[in-house]
């Protein structure tokens, strides 16, 4: 007897890693994920991108314009683009983040970290009275003790993509309309009911959040989603687009329904379980950049030499 209701193959899911500015990669990244899905599979997949599009390569503009191109090219495709740390900084310089809910001035992000400024070199050209404190810092000239390209975000590279010099004012008219909507409209966190992973015992399906660095293990997840959700500017620092240690494991909260996190920003690639960590190039040169194929777990790397 015929069944009705066949088992529905589950969804394709590609959580790309962090770009950083290089088109190269991005386009190498993109060929293999075509070659190597199949092509039904890949017209109607879902592509989260994990954020970090600009800064420390050259080619922030043409990266953001292959990102930009994708919905008009692969029309069945859903694509997620995550907003990570270094966006925001390039949204907050431009101006192009949302104004705090509550009324306040950006300037008052600056309190809580105002010992840093003389240290960081935070930005006081045009615009910078009430400017976020992380676009003073993407434009600030950092270079006591560490090595940076133009700031603590590595942002000269960006800043000279688009013809300008670091630190400039003109950036602010240099960047197409259409890459600050595409700033502007970056969601902070993506979540989803049903997709499904393979491990040991075979497929299961989960719920899965996507969001840039992680979430807080020490806060009520429901709160997180709430204030990421809303694009809470309020905030100085967001961590879960920027923290480190305290974004690393799973909350615990979250154990009682199964939930995969997929982040980037860590500068490495880790897979523990359902918490996936996918940033293996970090932004530097030498490095790949990584995609983690779901469910099958297939990870592909730009530098993956593939025969179509």
């Amino acid at each position: 007897m015929e069944d009705k209701n066949p088992p529905t193959k589950p969804r394709v899911v590609c959580c790309i890693g962090d770009i950083h500015g290089y088109i190269t990669k991005l386009q190498n990244l993109w060929s293999n994920l075509e070659s190597c899905i199949d092509p039904s599979d890949f017209s109607t997949a879902l592509i989260i991108f994990l954020g970090d599009y600009c800064d420390r390569g050259p080619d922030t503009p043409k990266v953001l314009n292959f990102l930009i191109s994708l919905p008009l090219k692969y029309p069945k495709q859903t694509h997620v683009y995550l907003c990570g740390n270094h966006e925001f900084a390039f949204g907050a310089f431009l101006g192009v983040l949302p104004s705090p809910n509550d009324g306040s001035e950006f300037k008052e992000t600056w309190k809580e970290y105002e010992m840093n400024e003389e240290r960081e070199g935070w930005y006081k050209g045009e615009g910078f009275e009430n400017m976020h404190l992380q676009g003073r810092r993407r434009a600030g000239n950092h270079t006591k003790g560490i090595e940076c390209k133009g700031s603590i975000y590595d942002a000269a590279p960006t800043f000279e993509s688009y013809g300008v010099p670091h630190g400039s004012a003109d950036l602010m008219k240099a960047v197409p309309d259409e890459h600050k909507k595409f700033l502007a409209d970056l969601v902070w966190i993506h979540e989803e009911d049903d997709v499904c992973i393979k491990n040991e015992e075979g497929i299961k399906s989960c719920k899965l959040i996507a969001v840039h660095a992680g979430l807080e293990k020490n806060k009520v997840v429901e709160e997180q989603i709430k204030t990421l959700k809303a694009k809470d500017t309020r905030i100085s620092k967001v961590e879960p687009l920027s923290g480190r240690k305290n974004v690393w494991e799973i909350p615990q909260e979250l154990s009682k329904t199964p939930t995969i996190v997929v982040s980037g920003h860590h500068g490495k690639f880790h897979i523990e379980g359902l918490r996936l960590v996918i940033d293996e190039g970090g932004g530097l040169e030498d490095n790949p950049v990584a995609a983690v194929v779901l469910p099958s777990m297939k990870v592909v790397r730009d530098t993956d030499r593939l025969v179509k």
